[in-house]
């Protein structure tokens, strides 16, 4: 998360822009920081996240399960980002993100690709 390409710019639209964090992305915000950089630092994240002036998506409805599920059963993504993508659609959110994955949803969702690291970029190739 911390100096990778892209920081201002994610930096700049949490500061100047409306924007939406489902509860998925807090998730995985926090086990994938739990599992790297341990728990107060994922806690700290967390609470820093929480602190953001952002719309807050506590639940998911049927209609964006449904658009979640049909992205998972057309496309070759993870649960999550099925998730999030349905939510970015359901919304009309711009998705920002610095996932290859996405891509496949390029027809589907508006996107904002920040720039990939390195090893997203070996991944996607093979």
């Amino acid at each position: 998360m911390e100096d990778e390409e892209g920081t201002d710019e994610v930096e700049r639209i949490l500061r100047n822009e409306n924007f939406i964090l489902p509860f998925i992305v807090l998730l995985e915000v926090y086990y994938v920081t739990l599992r790297e950089k341990g728990e107060e630092i994922a806690d700290k994240r967390y609470a820093m996240l929480k602190s953001l002036n952002a719309e807050f998506l506590w639940e998911i409805d049927e209609p964006t399960l449904i658009m979640a599920g049909k992205f998972k059963g057309r496309y070759r993504l993870s649960l999550v980002d099925a998730i999030i993508a349905a939510f970015a659609k359901r919304k009309d959110a711009i998705l920002v993100h610095k996932d290859p994955e996405y891509e496949l949803l390029k027809q589907e969702v508006i996107q904002y690709a920040l720039p990939y690291k390195e090893s997203d970029r070996d991944t996607k190739k093979l």
